[in-house]
């Protein structure tokens, strides 16, 4: 199987959408490129030429679901590459935030290097994840413990700090 690959699972979000590319070392053979939510800005959307393989996505989706049911608080998987060097450095910076914890935009900004000015920055970047929930931009809040923007919507930013038990209200 060659070229780009997709599932789609049920999830307490909506359906999931699971975009990958071939990988001769990930498990299921599978780097995942984009995992989106129903009505997420910017969601990949299946193209002609892709090909469904669920198959290929077991290892993954066994992790969803584990994570969903809180039996796993930390996701093993390839990711393809994308983005620019900038949003991969924060996006590294935002997988480094534990389960069950948060961090402030500010704070991602300092641990890349672009404090101040880069906070706005910084946050554009954590909006073009392309990987909902497994990398975990929902964990990132406002410097004041509020929620702020989530591409797959604020309740679904709530359901997920809440699965994790890190809703601070």
């Amino acid at each position: 199987m060659t070229g780009t690959m997709y599932t789609t699972i049920d999830s307490p979000l909506g359906e999931l959408l699971l975009v990958g590319e071939k990988s001769a070392t990930a498990k299921g053979g599978v780097a995942l490129a984009s995992l989106s939510v129903p009505g997420q800005k910017g969601a990949a959307v299946v193209q002609d030429g892709w090909v469904r393989a669920p198959e290929a996505f077991e290892e993954i989706v066994g992790q969803l679901r584990a994570y969903f049911a809180g039996t796993l608080t930390r996701f093993v998987i390839e990711y393809a590459d994308s983005g620019t060097d900038f949003q991969r450095r924060v996006w590294q910076a935002v997988d480094t935030i534990p389960y069950g914890e948060t961090a402030t935009y500010g704070q991602i900004a300092g641990r890349i290097g672009s404090a101040g000015a880069g906070v706005r920055a910084v946050g554009t970047a954590i909006g073009r994840n392309p990987l909902l929930v497994v990398r975990p931009c929902h964990r990132v809040i406002g410097a004041d413990g509020a929620l702020r923007g989530y591409a797959g919507g604020m309740d679904r930013k709530e359901r997920l700090l809440g699965l994790e038990g890190a809703l601070v209200r």
